[in-house]
């Protein structure tokens, strides 16, 4: 026996059993967050792929695991900073006229706080040893890193692809709620391959600190900009663009002895 008598739904239960808007289920970008160091650099944090999409609190943990590094590495520069002190007095004491009382005592200064820095010398040594292992774990970083996410983006990629293909059936079938979701489901995808893009910008920031040392060795090399991630064909061309990258690391890695 067949019934037309239309049962009565509450609204709270209608809202339960409607489509969700893209707004509703989109990905969230992570605030901006950098580090402004004593020095004039700016220290940016490294969007950690293997803990999925980055949020305020995991990048600011981030910038926290950078400093200790950053902390150790201006040993030197503080130890420059010591040596100009008694240098100063030196320079004041040789006049006109010259005081031989106060320059004997800071040349004895001068030579102490110079032989604390000459351990630092061998990391300005044109070609030297420090330099070239230097560049040498650099280099295997970035190539490493740039393989983590050519991994990733080859993973959003196939996603992509498959919702594309679905997005493409809906749109021809007329099927307007399915080609919605879809959609959304690829602006999500294209969200999450430029969040890992993004963990190559702390790489870029690097590039032109370390571009000294780049030039006591000989090298020259630029980390390329990164196309748009909008569909799968950009994405792709990113890819290709990352895959030579790699390319020529590892060619710049033969050149060192």
């Amino acid at each position: 026996m067949r019934h037309d008598v239309e049962i009565p739904i509450p609204d709270n239960l209608r809202e339960l059993f409607s489509i969700p808007t893209c707004e509703m289920v989109s990905l969230p970008d992570a605030e901006p967050l950098q580090l402004r160091l004593p020095n004039g650099a700016t220290m940016t944090p490294v969007a950690d792929l293997s803990k999925g999409i980055p949020t305020d609190c995991s990048l600011a943990v981030n910038l926290f695991v950078q400093l200790g590094p950053f902390l150790a590495s201006i040993e030197c520069l503080l130890r420059v900073l010591g040596l100009l002190q008694p240098l100063i007095k030196v320079v004041g004491s040789l006049g006109p006229p010259p005081d031989p009382i106060k320059l004997p005592e800071a040349i004895v200064e001068f030579g102490e706080a110079a032989a604390k820095l000459m351990p630092c010398f061998g990391m300005i040594m044109p070609a030297g040893p420090n330099i070239l292992m230097f560049l040498k774990d650099l280099i295997l970083m970035i190539i490493k890193l740039v393989k983590c996410m050519i991994g990733q983006l080859e993973t959003i990629l196939g996603i992509m692809q498959g919702i594309e293909i679905k997005l493409d059936t809906a749109q021809k079938a007329g099927n307007t709620e399915l080609a919605k979701i879809l959609e959304c489901a690829r602006e999500n995808a294209s969200t999450a391959a430029q969040h890992a893009q993004a963990s190559l910008g702390p790489v870029q920031n690097l590039m032109p600190l370390i571009g000294f040392f780049l030039e006591l060795a000989g090298i020259s090399f630029e980390i390329p900009a990164l196309g748009s991630a909008e569909d799968s064909a950009a994405l792709q061309g990113t890819i290709d663009t990352l895959k030579d990258t790699i390319t020529t690391l590892e060619t710049v890695l033969e050149t060192l002895p």
